[in-house]
């Protein structure tokens, strides 16, 4: 870490919610740098301004108890001593915390399933965690879904694409005759047939008071269907997968602009726009799997070779603007005059890092109707307490710049096809595609490949041998958590200079008081899919 970046932090310190003195601050500083911890880039667009205390996350040790204040903040003397360092009892506490694991059952009445289990976990880096997670089985078509969602501006965006988008989905796939069915209960009153079975996390949530508006809009949705001659047998998963990224947001942008039922509806659809999320959502069937994505989450498939080794084959590409054809892509839709303002500092418009997101209306709507919508809201509505901001992005000439259809990835399924991960981008900030599936694969097979000794290697000298040999050993190492997702995010948080885990540098990391977490880590969420590969296994008489 840099001495200007040091000093910044002393001087950020007095107005974070956990007060130090002047020692304590320069210990945590002098953590940091001994760690060698650089800073995140600023990521995006930051309009979110939530901030509640997680203290009970940090590991004090004093000669004297510190005094809490009545605004919650803990004022620490001189002479006494901040430790930051978390035991391994904290750490696991906080890794595992939100972890998830699901057994599937091989055969549900319907056929057989793609998918043996799924294993998920999530931490936060902002306060409230922006990232969102869904996994549902289709209940009135083949397959099972799964998504993870990176919200930016808030999370209201993420939580509300997280709860609406699979059953988008779902409805599309579905036949004219079940859809018929779901409009004759609807019609009379009657108890509607389930179309997902949820697989839920005990802490997930759901927009209560918009249940009601979310209902009629995928009824609307249903009865376009219906009204379609070609709706027939229902779409395929890929033509299902787009149309429902492309419906919902429009749905999203509409529910922002027309009247509600009240006000709490209305702030909460307004927010949902204003905001934004990427997502990347997978449809596990039989035949295969189909991967949608929108933005910078990602999905890598974990294939088991004939050696034994494991390799990385990516189902998505990343919307940013490190993806060259997706930079064409977006100026080719402005005026030459604005090539070179349409992406700056590689972002949209210089705000945005994701190039396709859901909601984020000021990159897809005119001014005037911005202003317009904003302006529609009650005097007393304060737009802080909203999340909402009266600004324009430079440049604005010609909108929309900002689209949510997805590039959509078919992989058939074959014998060595093991796992997926899906993942926002703060795990894949941290670890690479082979990495990442490299760490599932020995987790799951509990083998460690160590390739031969090279002929160079055998001429290196005693220290270099030395710190081939400590690499070896960290790979060895036996895994810690039973649940792959948590063994991904303390490998991606907690990995030292020869690939070791660094007890040290995870504590280090998870400790970090929360105005300081989101510049050295994002939000990370992971799910990592088992599949039946017996299903595609070949049969030898």
């Amino acid at each position: 870490m840099s001495g200007r970046v040091c000093a910044s932090i002393l001087q950020r310190a007095s107005s974070y919610s956990l007060t130090l003195s002047s020692t304590a601050a320069v210990q945590y500083t002098q953590t940091l740098c001994t760690h060698s911890f650089q800073p995140r880039p600023a990521h995006r667009c930051h309009l979110s301004s939530w901030g509640n205390s997680r203290s009970d996350q940090l590991c004090f040790t004093s000669k004297e108890s510190g005094n809490w204040s009545q605004s919650g903040q803990l004022h620490l003397s001189t002479r006494q001593d901040l430790d930051f360092q978390l035991s391994r009892v904290q750490i696991n506490s906080i890794l595992r915390s939100n972890e998830q694991t699901v057994s599937v059952p091989e055969f549900d009445g319907r056929g057989l399933s793609a998918v043996r289990k799924f294993e998920s976990n999530q931490l936060a880096a902002n306060t409230p965690n922006e990232d969102r997670r869904s996994a549902a089985t289709c209940l009135q078509s083949k397959g099972m879904l799964f998504g993870v969602f990176d919200g930016h501006g808030g999370w209201a965006c993420a939580q509300a694409v997280s709860e609406r988008l699979l059953y988008y989905i779902a409805v599309a796939m579905m036949s004219k005759q079940s859809l018929e069915e779901l409009e004759k209960c609807m019609e009379h009153g009657r108890p509607v047939p389930p179309i997902l079975q949820w697989h839920k996390h005990h802490a997930d949530f759901n927009y209560r008071e918009s249940a009601s508006l979310y209902i009629d809009h995928l009824r609307v949705f249903w009865q376009e269907l219906l009204d379609s001659e070609e709706h027939g047998a229902g779409m395929i998963p890929l033509d299902a997968l787009d149309r429902a990224f492309k419906r919902l947001d429009t749905d999203i942008s509409l529910e922002a602009q027309v009247p509600l039922a009240n006000d709490l509806m209305k702030s909460t659809a307004i927010q949902v726009a204003f905001a934004g999320c990427t997502a990347c959502v997978a449809h596990v069937g039989t035949d295969g799997i189909h991967v949608a994505n929108a933005g910078d989450c990602r999905a890598v498939l974990g294939v088991l070779e004939e050696d034994g080794s494991w390799s990385a084959l990516p189902l998505s590409q990343d919307h940013n603007s490190q993806n060259q054809a997706e930079m064409e892509r977006i100026k080719a839709q402005h005026p030459p005059s604005e090539r070179d303002t349409v992406v700056t500092d590689d972002r949209l418009l210089g705000i945005l890092m994701p190039l396709r997101a859901f909601g984020d209306v000021r990159f897809k709507w005119s001014l005037e109707l911005q202003q317009s919508i904003l302006a529609s809201l009650e005097s007393g509505v304060d737009l802080d307490s909203l999340n909402l901001y009266q600004y324009t992005p430079p440049n604005y000439l010609s909108p929309p710049y900002l689209d949510v259809a997805p590039d959509i990835t078919y992989h058939k399924l074959r014998p060595q096809d093991r796992f997926l991960i899906l993942g926002t981008d703060g795990l894949w900030d941290e670890l690479g595609n082979e990495e990442a599936v490299r760490l599932i694969g020995e987790h799951l097979s509990g083998i460690h490949l160590q390739a031969p000794v090279s002929p160079s290697e055998r001429q290196m000298k005693l220290g270099q041998m030395h710190e081939l040999l400590l690499k070896r050993r960290a790979r060895a190492s036996p895994a810690l958590d039973t649940n792959a997702a948590t063994h991904l995010i303390r490998h991606a948080l907690g990995t030292g200079e020869y690939g070791e885990l660094c007890q040290e540098r995870l504590a280090s990391m998870l400790a970090l008081p929360e105005d300081l977490a989101r510049m050295y880590r994002d939000d990370i969420t992971a799910t990592v899919v088992y599949l039946n590969s017996d299903l595609v296994r070949p049969q030898h008489s």
